[in-house]
């Protein structure tokens, strides 16, 4: 092909050397040609050289419903012979974000009707967040703080970040935004408190309120939190953390924000996470699977209680607007990709087939570096030790995980490593044939990175 005869002459400097190329993203680019991908369809990406892998991570979380789906293509498609742009500023809208809208209130935990439509996760995070302070403002209230979780990830705007509990991603941006607070996560393989669930008493749970009364209610405007923390772990919460942490925000009046943004739309094997727990947040924000990645998409999804509080005169304007949000190609696509996971059953699929690879996962345990295996549906993490036991971690400079998946990448997996949690969020489309591909190449791999070691 045309692209990779390019990619491949002899006198070609490599892509990283200099010249108007893309930065890469989280991506260190001294002395790295990227792996550049051509095509892709259902479960499989291809390079430039024609070498098929199977996308252990979707993408990055969110290629829902698989690549190459011809409903989403033929939407767009026609989308663009409409219209192919207007905004929801000055009291203007378009079909596709009217129909987009409704339908989420359709599919949504109860109440959560009213949907404020932006490009992508962190712009849904900082939406959310400036819809809390001036929700309490309108109340009368000068509420602006907001309380996270260490090790939460949120995004990379700078509001998002603030809330982010990664200490490596913050670190090189501060001074942050003011008024952010983190709390420990439900992070029982490491519980902070150096206890064991059930005994524990949630104590992950309770330290949310604690934070609320050292702050002082009146100052928290709200709690934000993923269902499952994904990139920083894909860690499932026990089963009475949320419902425990809805009842403290209620009684402190704090909204609960609940960032499904790798989780929605069927990645935990219910359409949204919340629903395992029977727990409706005040706000949710949606962005990965909502559109699939077909076309950048996301959303700040509120209930009508707070929605209500915006109805009014000029004073009462939700003063905040995205030039993108709401786009009709980009609302064009979600609908489409929406349908197919509503007709498909994907949520289901998720659970089952969730289940399927971590079944086929456990004999992994057989290696020593493995610590423990968990996750929800198709988020699934693999946490890496140097001594089981003890729990001890490798040291950064082993990159045992890196390690693991450059090799698993020369045999054919895309498999995301963070922190020496190998993660796993295929598209909801694998098949068992696939899955089965999945656990027999990181068998290998492990095996492979364990000799090298010496573990064996």
């Amino acid at each position: 092909m045309e692209l990779e005869s390019k990619l491949r002459e002899p006198d070609q400097e490599p892509v990283t050397t200099g010249g108007p190329y893309p930065w890469g993203h989280f991506t260190q680019m001294k002395g790295q040609e990227p792996r550049v991908i051509v095509k892709a369809y259902g479960s499989t990406i291809v390079d430039a050289a024609g070498k098929e892998y199977i996308d252990g991570l979707a993408g990055l979380f969110l290629v829902n419903v698989g690549h190459g789906r011809k409903e989403i293509h033929e939407a767009i498609a026609r989308q663009l012979e409409e219209l192919e742009y207007y905004s929801l500023f000055m009291g203007f809208s378009n079909p596709p974000a009217i129909k987009l809208a409704q339908k989420l209130a359709e599919i949504t935990p109860p109440g959560l009707n009213h949907s404020f439509f932006v490009n992508g996760g962190s712009e849904a995070v900082d939406t959310a967040f400036k819809i809390a302070r001036q929700f309490h403002l309108r109340e009368g209230k000068r509420r602006y703080k907001v309380i996270s979780r260490r090790r939460a990830y949120h995004g990379v705007t700078m509001g998002a970040l603030s809330a982010n509990g990664v200490t490596p991603i913050r670190t090189p941006f501060e001074p942050l935004v003011p008024g952010f607070s983190h709390v420990s996560p439900p992070y029982c393989y490491r519980c902070e408190f150096g206890l064991s669930y059930p005994a524990c008493d949630l104590q992950c749970a309770k330290a949310v309120e604690q934070e609320i009364v050292a702050q002082g209610p009146d100052t928290i405007a709200a709690f934000i939190a993923e269902p499952v923390i994904g990139s920083a772990g894909c860690i499932p919460p026990p089963p009475e953390y949320f419902p425990l942490v809805r009842q403290i925000c209620d009684r402190h009046g704090v909204l609960l924000i609940l960032d499904e943004v790798i989780c929605g739309f069927g990645r935990t094997g219910k359409l949204f996470a919340s629903e395992h727990w029977n727990v409706v947040p005040d706000l949710m924000t949606v962005a990965k699977g909502l559109g699939s990645g077909y076309v950048p998409i996301g959303a700040t999804i509120a209930k009508n209680e707070v929605y209500e509080q915006f109805l009014g005169d000029d004073s009462a304007t939700f003063s905040h607007g995205i030039t993108f949000g709401g786009h009709p190609v980009a609302c064009a696509a979600a609908l489409a990709n929406v349908e197919i996971i509503l007709r498909e059953k994907l949520a289901e699929r998720a659970a089952e087939m969730g289940r399927y690879l971590m079944d086929g996962l456990k004999q992994l345990e057989k290696h020593p570096i493995v610590g423990e295996i968990r996750g929800l549906g198709m988020l699934i993490g693999i946490e890496l030790v140097a001594d089981r036991q003890t729990k001890r971690q490798f040291p950064p400079s082993a990159r045992v995980g890196q390690q693991i998946s450059a090799v698993a990448w020369e045999m054919g997996l895309m498999v995301r490593n963070n922190w020496d949690i190998m993660q796993l969020s295929p598209p909801l489309v694998l098949t068992k044939e696939e899955a089965d591909r999945v656990v027999d190449i990181l068998d290998r791999s492990f095996a492979q990175v364990q000799a090298k070691l010496g573990l064996s």
